[in-house]
């Protein structure tokens, strides 16, 4: 008997996905494990595995978005009626196909000269992988210009890096190269989607407060000078404050809490999440046991998670089952900011640029490296003085770095 493979639910989030290219094609022999499609979901794109034996019968949404549930093929035996299966979906499985972006209408303006275009097949998408469109996108290589060597003639890692941008290969012209008037719509993406609606949803659900403290540095940016003098990969501020974190929610156990309507949950385990800008928005890879985890440990992990995250590589696991979140924007110069809380966390902590700045130490006005951290708690499951004290640890164990490379 044939059957019908609908959208499944890839994320704790997800309410529909986008189908983004096809694997197999209809009259295929489908074995248990056999990668079928890509699928974008809200926080990456994945491989859509069969758990069936059988042959592809029917492909219900070439391309486009699909709701969760929804069906999107069916697999049988060979020659097998199906029809009754398409009619009893066709009224309710429709998919939506994605908007091309589309410019607001324009007053007539100065002629602007033509910039050299590159040609692009009017019949069909460009199939790529993510890996590849994020390499091709970096080094200015238009994808129209490569033949793929991946199934189905799609375009994968090596096809782009084998690419040379030369005359002969066009380069993708920036939109900014030149001013136009007028507005253009922009598809919103999955992930933008989805950061769009739990924000609100934590926003307006959760009643915020904010808590600010400032940390002399001085002795953090020591021991970091010299640990990295004593290997090849270096280490962050970033991954100090991580390791610092769980060490103050080891001993501050009830900011590590998840208000849950009717009750509170106090978690035991300490998985910190992780902020990470990424193209279409951000992405949290999760930190599993980093209070148990040495310096070195956390470093790698938070290197390898980002990296993949920025290519949408993580599976759903490493995003999931936070406990407490960290986002960082000291990078970009950032002196100061509140951030939104991450459900189902009770808390997440905004960390700001280090400064250089006048400031009172055994009564001499000196020259001292100052960070900024900003505490955002929802007020339902942590109380001020609660998140004071965890503020008060985190303080206290980043002017006293040596107890990170414990």
């Amino acid at each position: 008997m044939a059957d019908i493979i609908k959208m499944p639910r890839l994320s704790d989030t997800m309410q529909e996905g986008v189908i983004r290219v096809w694997h197999k094609k209809v009259g295929d022999k489908i074995a248990p494990g056999d990668v079928m499609a890509e699928v974008e979901t809200d926080k990456a794109t994945m491989d859509l595995e069969a758990f069936q034996e059988g042959v592809l019968l029917h492909i219900a949404v070439q391309q486009g978005v699909v709701p969760v549930d929804g069906m999107i093929a069916i697999i049988g035996q060979a020659g097998e009626d199906i029809s009754a299966l398409l009619s009893g979906q066709d009224s309710k499985n429709k998919a939506v196909p994605e908007k091309e972006p589309t410019s607001a209408k324009q007053e007539p303006v100065d002629k602007i000269p033509d910039l050299p275009k590159a040609e692009a097949p009017a019949d069909q998408r460009i199939k790529a992988s993510p890996l590849a469109k994020s390499i091709a996108k970096e080094k200015g290589i238009d994808l129209n210009q490569i033949h793929g060597s991946g199934d189905q003639g799609r375009i994968v890692k090596k096809d782009v890096e084998e690419i040379k941008p030369s005359a002969s290969t066009p380069i993708v012209q920036a939109s900014s190269s030149y001013k136009q008037s007028g507005d253009t719509d922009i598809e919103l993406s999955q992930m933008r989607k989805a950061i769009a609606r739990r924000l609100s949803e934590s926003k307006n659900a959760a009643p915020h407060f904010y808590l600010t403290s400032e940390v002399d540095m001085d002795q953090a940016v020591i021991a970091r000078t010299q640990l990295n003098g004593m290997q090849e990969t270096k280490i962050s501020f970033n991954d100090m404050i991580v390791k610092a974190v769980a060490m103050a929610l080891r001993k501050n156990p009830l900011v590590n809490v998840s208000w849950m309507g009717e009750k509170m949950v106090i978690h035991h385990d300490i998985h910190i999440g992780v902020a990470v800008a990424v193209e279409e928005g951000l992405i949290v890879p999760v930190i599993r046991n980093t209070d148990q985890k040495s310096l070195l440990q956390i470093r790698d992990e938070i290197n390898d998670k980002a990296e993949r995250a920025k290519t949408r590589k993580l599976q759903l696991e490493e995003m999931q089952g936070n406990t407490f979140t960290i986002s960082n924007l000291g990078m970009y110069d950032v002196d100061q900011f509140t951030a939104i809380i991450n459900p189902p966390d009770a808390c997440i902590l905004a960390v700001g640029s280090i400064v250089k700045k006048p400031a009172v130490k055994a009564d001499q006005i000196i020259i001292s490296n100052r960070m900024r951290l900003t505490l955002s708690c929802d007020h339902r499951a942590v109380d001020g003085a609660l998140g004071a004290k965890f503020l008060q640890s985190l303080k206290q164990i980043l002017e006293n770095p040596i107890s990170l490379a414990l």
